[in-house]
């Protein structure tokens, strides 16, 4: 099957470039040229327009930076598409945002499979991201192998709109866990502790989680830079705090995060990492969060 990949900036370079290495036919696209580079390099053909790239291809990837871009790539897609063709989505969208779309596909004779992303950048560049899907079993029986190609942990989790919920969750947990890792260095650094050993101990406690592990180093280091944004950080917590109140679930601890985050987007400007909301105790305490040993990017 030959697949298109629009989209190949932080994250989406990344999965394009999995497929690509696993020995996919592949034709990209991107507004910025250049991100296909390396693409190109690698054996990837490129397309002037993404409705050109839906006519060259059997099946289409995407990973655009919000619902609304979405929207208007797959407009341009369906002009291409052939019938019985499938969009892949791996994007974030919210659950009725992604219903919607997909029926705009089908209207096209074009079917979808939803299948958002977690894990950080760094696990996307080795083809180690975990992959939430959704839609038709029998669609994602068809694409099981390319959606191997990207991530090494594949979950089905029902009909389209599931995998939007479950990414929601996984998010919203992350950044409840980001605000809260900045405050447990905080107050390992105030109360005189070697940062680098508490980072450590953490990590080998109960009190651990991935976000600890791995965002938890970008502080210590100062780089913050996990390549993902406050905006995009704003979108999901966006998404949860709708969810709380469709399914008539208190959501808190994610209020409260939420809410911290306006605060982080209002200090640094929506495109700063979603890490440098650990700067907002940093700046408050005039305490720097620094230990020596630790990565400006996670590898």
């Amino acid at each position: 099957m030959k697949y298109g990949y629009v989209g190949l900036g932080n994250l989406g370079g990344h999965l394009a470039a999995s497929l690509i290495r696993k020995g996919f036919d592949v034709t990209v696209y991107d507004l910025d040229k250049s991100l296909a580079d390396r693409h190109i390099k690698a054996g990837a053909k490129w397309a002037a327009t993404p409705k050109e790239l839906a006519e060259r291809v059997d099946h289409v990837f995407t990973c655009l930076p919000s619902p609304v871009v979405s929207e208007k790539v797959l407009i341009q897609l369906l002009e291409g598409l052939k019938p019985g063709a499938t969009w892949i989505e791996n994007s974030t969208n919210g659950r009725d945002e992604i219903i919607r779309l997909a029926e705009m596909a089908i209207a096209k004779n074009v079917r979808t499979l939803e299948a958002p992303v977690t894990g950080g950048v760094h696990l996307a560049a080795r083809g180690e991201i975990t992959v939430l899907a959704a839609g038709d079993k029998d669609l994602f029986d068809i694409h099981e192998k390319a959606l191997e190609a990207i991530g090494n942990k594949i979950f089905h989790m029902g009909a389209i709109g599931s995998a939007a919920v479950i990414k929601v969750i996984t998010n919203m947990l992350a950044f409840i866990h980001l605000v809260a890792d900045a405050e447990a260095l905080m107050l390992a650094k105030r109360g005189g502790l070697d940062l680098g050993q508490a980072w450590k101990a953490i990590t080998a406690s109960s009190g651990s989680s991935f976000v600890h592990e791995t965002e938890g180093q970008l502080i210590l280091n100062g780089s913050y830079d996990i390549a993902f944004t406050m905006d995009l950080a704003l979108k999901d917590l966006g998404f949860a705090m709708n969810f709380g109140k469709e399914f008539g679930v208190p959501l808190d601890l994610a209020s409260l995060t939420n809410q911290t985050f306006i605060k982080g987007k209002a200090a640094y400007g929506g495109a700063a990492q979603s890490t440098q909301i650990a700067k907002l105790l940093e700046d408050m305490l005039n305490t720097d969060l620094r230990a020596t040993g630790f990565p400006a990017r996670l590898v």
